[in-house]
């Protein structure tokens, strides 16, 4: 029983050592520009941000949360993507988003002032160069699982993780034309970790003792779509200047061949 007892804090004293959150509440924080932004925005913009629009960047996977012996309606990836997308276009220095997922909105905000205002008239709304569609196309649960463990004489301890993998779709479309400029995807893994450690075993006649302890940590989907996003934007970017539709600190952001 003493053994028992010792291989159980030891294996106890094992997963303590192991990092993990602490349990305390924390204030709202705002969410800071990613490494791969402010890596784009150190290589170079050009001079006039490109105005673009986003009318919808929705979730075309059709997957709800992967939960046991249990029916979940609870989405698998974010529906706010179009925010998502918004705020890494202004991130990245390159583009100037207009609004144009609310546009009924502003549309009947403008009409109110020019009733209020009949002598002055507002000025048209900003037209987009670029027109960015796509959307969240793919996301695979369970594409890797593992782990491993061992049990001796009632005291156990494992570790089990799992794989989960998002696709995004992303293109550029030139508003004069309608022609796809350029069209890219991108992949990002959805880790997901569990440790346990306990003990079983009787002691006595109608004596049972059970000890159990263990975490797991879980990688938010929401933020790996956003990387994956933020990737298929920098790509966007870097083909771009490649291929002469525009390039770091011109006057004219769009090249007249790829707009044209």
């Amino acid at each position: 029983m003493k053994i028992a007892l010792l291989m159980t804090a030891l294996l106890l004293g094992g997963c303590s050592m192991v990092p993990k959150p602490e349990l305390n509440i924390t204030p709202a924080a705002i969410d800071s520009i990613s490494p791969l932004m402010q890596q784009l925005q150190q290589q170079g913009t050009p001079r006039s941000a490109i105005p673009v629009s986003v009318y919808a960047f929705r979730d075309q996977t059709g997957q709800y949360k992967p939960q046991a012996n249990v029916s979940s309606f609870s989405t698998a990836v974010t529906q706010g993507a179009t925010s998502v997308l918004t705020q890494i276009l202004l991130d990245s220095g390159w583009f100037a988003p207009l609004e144009r997922e609310g546009l009924q909105n502003l549309l009947t905000e403008r009409k109110i002032q020019g009733a209020n205002k009949k002598s002055q008239e507002l000025p048209p709304l900003k037209e987009a160069r670029l027109l960015f569609e796509g959307g969240i196309t793919g996301y695979e649960t369970n594409l890797t699982t593992g782990g491993i463990g061992a049990e001796y004489f009632g005291v156990g301890a494992s570790e089990l993780y799992r794989e989960d993998q998002v696709t995004v779709y992303l293109r550029a479309v030139d508003v004069h034309t309608g022609q796809v400029l350029l069209s890219v995807s991108s992949t990002k893994k959805v880790f997901s970790q569990e440790l346990r450690a306990g003990l079983f075993r009787y002691v006595a006649l109608n004596r049972l003792a059970e000890v159990e302890g263990g975490y797991s940590t879980n990688e938010p989907v929401q933020f790996c779509v956003r990387q994956a996003m933020e990737a298929a934007v920098a790509e966007i970017v870097a083909q771009g200047q490649q291929r002469g539709f525009w390039k770091a600190d011109s006057q004219n952001a769009l090249n007249d061949a790829g707009a044209s």
